[in-house]
């Protein structure tokens, strides 16, 4: 297109007198310009001439005449800058501004000139859209190298990007990917590239590093827990089958992400709504099933039990795949729409689904103290020597066995259907005690024998002591009670010991297990709540007439260490598990302990009082029952004070069970999507400890821990009374 100026021009021409010729005369004397009457570098930067003349073919007849002779065509760097050119092209020989200039020669056909206008203005709209990513990169925590205030036009003014430009003496020409190269440039030296943004899940954004750090943490941490995914599949694959079984795993991976320790936080609440709209979609793949249980083994952390959706998810999990026909893995046909063909290996992973569908809703039955939804049929039979697509493994199968085990415990001693409150009569219970002590003792002689690994061995002591808990149901009149008690401390006391210390026995391949606390950071929830029950467990037996039976001074110590093992198993600073160790500090403070108890000798029995002191109130939990009547005894033993202190227990302080520094920043705010944070959790004087009110009934909603863990009581995590009496 002519500027207004070459226009303005021409018409001034023809006014003057030119006539018909006078045009093409003033063009001819702009065409004559040539290199050799003007230097080249000139030339060059003369834009506005460049931008006044017309790009016509040279093939026009105003042209024809005017060509050197053997010269039918310019080449294409002339072309782009409308310079005459003396190329030969039969035989073919460059062009002397080519050969100057070290320039490629060449003539095509196809060849179009590319506006310097249109060009810059690409180049503008390339350097912002750079501007925007050095931006997006910086907020995601890389670093850019500043060496001014503006780091696009500092760079744009160094040397590698004037050479780029000086080298082919046309800056429009320069590509994208050079522009990015010379703009960008990371403090260690080379080209800087952006993370690359893999999957999003609503505002939250992974990249593809984390994503392959968070698939590889899981599994070599988590999945030794539930060993039913495949870690040969890709983590594309994982979410090809399912989004959310995808970020299920991602959010188990982030429980303990150094990288982003806030990782949990930001997906906690885009993860929850896709959990329910998953659900709300009813779900009819069984891939949606192994989301469930990793989303109910390793549930989002929550700072009060009522908000805590796990007993529900159990519930939608087994329903869920009992809808789609994991139950019957041989007869998928009945319950699909579609005709449905499996091969072993699709088989087989359907029948390890449930299998772990079951593990997990036994554990969640355990944990929280309530009738487990399991469903031991046909599928999951113990069928010795059958190598078919039925077997599981000896992980899984020993897991599966001794969830079994949990299941008629719970069954036949917290399920009569005779007694308002399902217990078993004290008579009834003692005698199953002793026939379940007997398969127990078989089951763990068939394990151990296996040399499996330390996570089957700890879901094994856990089982012992879910047995071993109905032990505070009994009354001092029960036949052997003391015996009874004497096994309970032994099976607490061992479940301790195994999950704080080192086996020497384990085999080498499964060291890692006793290494850095593992077995506490990466365990399930379900461990969480066996290691809480244990608490609960030495609090009371400590604080009664059973004390004097025990090593006192090894009981002392293995709360003390279990203290500290609870608070290392939270995951968000004031969650669940957090609180209830601070419950319990309290509550020993408030026993008033002392660490002088003499040794029991066998001869002294008949000067202890064995009373009724240990028996439970709270009796419908099943081995659980423990936790929650500890918590309504701390309850009432308030109330009994007149709402005050724990008889200014915060004077005698114990170092060893201040809240340490445990790798959870203190800034890291609990997730507010499934459970709320309690109110000044993080600070405010120590007299929060005060301020409890209480209903006017005295109870709350059907959890007793609502009360204790919804706001009610504020836990001060700036001063925190250890513990006395070490």
């Amino acid at each position: 297109m002519e500027s207004p100026e070459f226009t303005a021009a021409m018409r001034s021409h023809g006014s003057n007198g030119g006539g018909a010729g006078g045009g093409p005369k003033r063009k001819r004397s702009l065409l004559d310009s040539s290199p050799g009457s003007a230097p080249d570098h000139d030339r060059h930067h003369d834009d506005d001439l460049d931008h006044d003349l017309d790009d016509r073919d040279d093939d026009s007849p105003e042209t024809k005449g005017r060509r050197l002779p053997g010269v039918k065509r310019a080449c294409n760097e002339c072309r782009q800058q409308k310079l005459r050119c003396d190329v030969v092209q039969d035989p073919f020989r460059s062009c002397s501004r080519c050969n100057r200039l070290t320039l490629e020669c060449k003539i095509e056909s196809n060849f179009k000139r590319v506006g310097k206008r249109s060009k810059h203005a690409e180049m503008e709209k390339e350097i912002e859209k750079l501007r925007r990513s050095v931006q997006a990169a910086k907020a995601q925590g890389f670093i850019v190298d500043d060496i001014d205030d503006d780091p696009i036009h500092s760079q744009l003014q160094s040397p590698v990007v004037n050479s780029q430009y000086s080298h082919t003496r046309n800056p429009s020409l320069m590509g994208s990917d050079e522009a990015v190269s010379s703009l960008l440039h990371l403090k260690r030296g080379g080209s800087y590239n952006l993370p690359r943004i893999v999957r999003e899940l609503e505002d939250f954004r992974l990249t593809e590093d984390d994503e392959r750090e968070l698939f590889s943490q899981f599994f070599t941490f988590y999945h030794p827990f539930l060993p039913f995914l495949n870690p040969a599949q890709t983590p594309d694959q994982y979410y090809q089958q399912h989004a959310l079984l995808y970020w299920a795993i991602i959010a188990v991976a982030s429980r303990r992400f150094t990288q982003d320790p806030a990782c949990l936080t930001k997906l906690s609440g885009p993860l929850t709504r896709l959990l329910w709209t998953t659900v709300g979609d009813v779900p009819q793949s069984y891939c949606a099933v192994k989301a469930l249980c990793l989303l109910c083994a390793w549930p989002l952390p929550t700072s009060t039990s009522t908000s805590d959706p796990t007993h529900i998810l159990c519930g939608v999990m087994m329903k869920t795949a009992t809808g789609i026909g994991l139950h019957r893995p041989n007869h998928i046909n009945d319950f699909s729409r579609f005709p449905v063909e499996l091969n072993k290996d699709g088989l087989h992973d359907r029948i390890k689904t449930w299998a772990v569908c079951n593990i997990v809703a036994q554990t969640i039955g355990t944990g929280y103290g309530q009738p487990a939804s399991t469903l031991y049929d046909w599928t999951l039979a113990v069928r010795p020597g059958d190598s078919g697509p039925f077997t599981l493994g000896p992980e899984l199968e020993a897991r599966l066995q001794i969830e079994r085990f949990c299941d008629k415990v719970s069954k036949e001693m917290y399920s009569n259907a005779s007694d308002p409150r399902g217990v078993a009569g004290d008579e009834h219970r003692a005698m199953l005690t002793r026939v379940y002590r007997r398969e127990y003792n078989e089951l763990q002689a068939s394990i151990l024998s296996q040399d499996l690994s330390p996570v089957i061995n700890l879901h094994l002591k856990a089982a012992g002591l879910h047995l071993r808990l109905a032990g505070f149901f009994d009354s001092s009149n029960t036949p052997g009670y003391v015996d009874d008690l004497m096994g309970l401390w032994r099976a607490t006391a061992g479940f301790l010991d195994y999950i704080l210390d080192v086996d020497p026995m384990c085999p080498d391949i499964f060291q890692y297990q006793f290494r850095d606390q593992f077995l506490v950071k990466y365990a399930t929830n379900y461990m969480q709540q066996m290691l809480v029950a244990a608490g609960f467990a030495l609090l009371k037996l400590l604080r009664s007439f059973f004390s004097k039976y025990i090593d006192f001074e090894r009981g002392r110590d293995l709360f003390h260490r279990t203290i500290r093992a609870i608070r290392t198993t939270s995951v968000v600073q004031n969650d669940l598990y957090w609180r209830l160790a601070e419950l319990m500090v309290q509550i020993w403070n408030g026993a008033r302990l002392e660490g002088t108890q003499p040794p029991f000798h066998p001869a002294d029995d008949m000067g202890i009082d064995v009373d009724d002191s240990l028996q439970l109130k709270v009796r419908c939990r099943h081995s659980m029952s423990l936790v929650f009547d500890s918590i309504w005894h701390w309850r009432e033993e308030y109330q009994a004070r007149g709402r005050g202190t724990l008889d200014a227990s915060s004077t005698h302080l114990d170092s060893t069970l201040a809240p340490p520094s445990h790798g959870i920043p203190a800034a890291l705010s609990m997730a507010t999507s499934n459970g709320a944070l309690t109110p000044n959790a993080l600070g405010g004087p120590p007299a929060s400890l005060l301020s409890l009110s209480y209903p006017d009934n005295g109870y709350d909603v059907w959890d007793p821990q609502h009360w204790m863990l919804d706001g009610l009581l504020d836990f001060n995590y700036t001063f925190v009374p250890p513990i006395e009496g070490a």
